[in-house]
């Protein structure tokens, strides 16, 4: 490569990143899955972030910019934009490109050409656990992969800040050895077959947090109605017959399916969904994606006994959970949120802040207790 790293993250999280596109696409490969990328070496992270992050700190015309590349062939991007003569990957250049690919879903190309790296265009399309850096704000960097199939959020993998380092954790080792609880959390972090890779909630919660009002969406069991014990009556914005295309497209079968249209669909109906979150109060959806009620208002069942705690976690590597008042880990939202899952003990509950912070709220049987999973850092 041209030079050594200069941004000194770069080097340490460079090898866990390579292992990581590794593994995924050797077992993917296994499987004979289709349209893989090529995982790239521990050289050619360091020198892609160490390039992405200086280039992020670099105002052009007062503005700092937002950059996403990618590292592929121009043979594997589809219809790509492509420069006559490449370009050497600088932070200077990066940061002339920038605006021409600051709208999501657009990634500048990079490859390599002996041990050089070079921008050849512009893409939408990336193979499946293709890299991906992000710039998200001066300093804060993504790694993501293309999930199998393509479609929704990318899969994070890191998330670098300055000095910090964070390791997604996909495994869900620092949440409890808790089996149904892991069912219910794992899905927001895994990444590999065609039913992960379209987690509706994932879609939901991305689409949620975009919309930027805050919001609560609470995920209840089908034909149960005991959640209604949990909500102020009379419900202003109740839905009859339920709103079911998000529910009808995910049942469709793939003999059915034209994937491009097919994809459009999800997308619409999970961003109209998500918009509903938006309406102050909560919204009620089935675990098959039906939409029951919006706008409203969580209360505590009655015979209930107030929730005065909860564990908290976050899927980074390393993290530790402890227990806390649902008071101090935030306002009303949440209040009402672990409250409606400690009375409502089969269902889930998502909220979005409008700083950003998203949480999933869950039961654990094993603990006893409201488990509250902080996935700011899977939403990047």
């Amino acid at each position: 490569m041209s030079s050594d790293p200069t941004y000194s993250v770069a080097r340490t999280v460079a090898s866990t990143v390579e292992t990581h596109f590794a593994r995924h696409i050797a077992e993917a490969r296994r499987r004979g899955e289709q349209d893989l990328a090529t995982e790239p070496s521990s050289a050619t992270i360091q020198e892609i972030i160490d390039a992405t992050f200086w280039a992020s700190l670099r105002p052009e015309e007062g503005r700092f910019p937002k950059i996403s590349v990618s590292y592929l062939p121009p043979e594997q991007a589809g219809q790509p934009l492509m420069f006559e003569h490449s370009l050497p990957l600088s932070p200077a250049i990066l940061t002339k490109l920038a605006p021409a690919v600051e709208r999501p879903g657009i990634h500048l190309g990079v490859w390599g050409e002996g041990e050089e790296l070079y921008i050849w265009g512009a893409t939408r399309q990336i193979p499946s656990f293709g890299f991906v850096l992000e710039e998200v704000e001066p300093g804060l960097l993504v790694i993501k992969h293309r999930r199998i199939d393509g479609l929704g959020k990318f899969a994070n993998v890191v998330v670098l800040k300055g000095q910090q380092i964070k390791i997604i954790d996909e495994k869900g080792t620092s949440l409890p050895d808790c089996p149904d609880l892991l069912k219910a959390l794992l899905a927001f972090t895994s990444s590999d077959s065609r039913g992960d890779s379209l987690n509706v909630l994932v879609q939901l919660a991305a689409s949620m947090r975009a919309h930027a009002h805050g919001g609560s969406l609470l995920v209840v069991p089908t034909g149960n109605e005991s959640w209604r014990e949990s909500i102020v009556h009379p419900i202003l914005y109740s839905v009859l017959p339920s709103f079911s295309r998000l529910g009808q497209l995910m049942k469709q079968e793939s003999s059915e399916i034209n994937e491009n249209l097919w994809e459009a669909s999800v997308r619409r109906a999970v961003d109209t969904v998500a918009g509903l979150t938006a309406v102050d109060g909560a919204t009620v959806i089935t675990d098959e994606y039906d939409v029951l009620a919006f706008g409203a208002k969580i209360r505590r069942k009655s015979g209930s006994s107030p929730v005065d705690q909860m564990v908290l976690t976050e899927p980074i590597v390393g993290n530790r959970a402890i227990v806390v008042p649902p008071v101090q880990h935030g306002g009303t939202r949440h209040l009402s949120a672990a409250q409606f899952v400690y009375d409502q003990r089969d269902a889930l509950a998502l909220v979005a802040s409008q700083d950003g912070r998203f949480t999933i709220f869950a039961w654990s049987p094993c603990e006893q207790m409201v488990h509250s999973h902080r996935v700011d850092v899977l939403l990047l």
